[in-house]
This record gives C-alpha cells, sequence and structure tokens, in this order.
C-alpha cells in the first residue's frame, strides 16, 4: 500500500469513471512530472526528490478535467497563487508535498480560472504536455 503526504489525501476518496481516485492520479503523475512539466521560474530548482515542485496549476486543472469541481488558489509572497481542487466537500491539492513542512492554509481562497492561467502559453503547454503524458501512460 502506498504511503501518501499530499494535503487531503486521508478523503480523496472520490472517483472518476474508471474508478480512479486522486491518489491514483497521484501515483500516475509521480512518474510524470518532470522539469518540462514545471513552472520555468522553478525549473533550476526541481528534482525528482521535490516532484511537485511548480506542477501546481498544470496539475489542479487536469483534475478538474477529470474530477470536475473547482480549482482554488493560495496567495503565495510574490503574488502567485498555489492551486488545489475542490470536488464538493473534497479537498485536495496533489501538489502540495513540494511546500516541506509549511503548513498552508487552504480556508478562504480565490477560485482560478483556466482562461487567466493559460493566457500563458507556456503554462498552457505544460498542461497540454502534463495531459498527454497521462494519457499515454494509461495506454
Amino acid at each position: 500500500m502506498s504511503v501518501y503526504c499530499f494535503y487531503g489525501w486521508q478523503t480523496a476518496l472520490i472517483q472518476d469513471k474508471n474508478g480512479l481516485t486522486p491518489r491514483d492520479y497521484y501515483d500516475i503523475l509521480s512518474d510524470i512530472w518532470c522539469k518540462e512539466t514545471c513552472a520555468p521560474r522553478l525549473r533550476e530548482k526541481w528534482s525528482s526528490d521535490n516532484k511537485t515542485l511548480g506542477q501546481c496549476s498544470v496539475t489542479a486543472f487536469l483534475m478538474q478535467d477529470i474530477f470536475g469541481g473547482v480549482v482554488y488558489g493560495i496567495l503565495r509572497p510574490g503574488g502567485n497563487y498555489h492551486c488545489f481542487n475542490k470536488i464538493g466537500d473534497c479537498v485536495f491539492d496533489l501538489t502540495s508535498e513540494q511546500f516541506g513542512d509549511e503548513v498552508l492554509d487552504y480556508s478562504d481562497c480565490r477560485e482560478q480560472f483556466r482562461e487567466i492561467h493559460f493566457a500563458k502559453e507556456e503554462k498552457r503547454q505544460r498542461y497540454e504536455l502534463l495531459k498527454s503524458k497521462m494519457l499515454k501512460s494509461q495506454m
């Protein structure tokens, strides 16, 4: 049995049409997240030891495609948002491990919109790459 450390792993039991849960997608994405899917400003710090670094928005919007729900963002120093998912009462953040021991506040967060995030062409391309790699891994 896998050990999970991402935020909300205990209650991330919702299922997609194939019976997969966010935990299952974490396992799949753990083999896919890479420097190319990481935010460019963080690529120098990305490593296989911190594979969720810089992957939040592309991952959260991909999970929204699969499970529906809303993507929310936690305002970070510097004005960027860290994205996570909320589907009904289920809140999970597949990329929370990038912050190590820092405790994030998942309350009172702003909804995030792909139209705004994907206005950055590089982010849309990273999302498409992550999605493509995930689909190939499931074949």
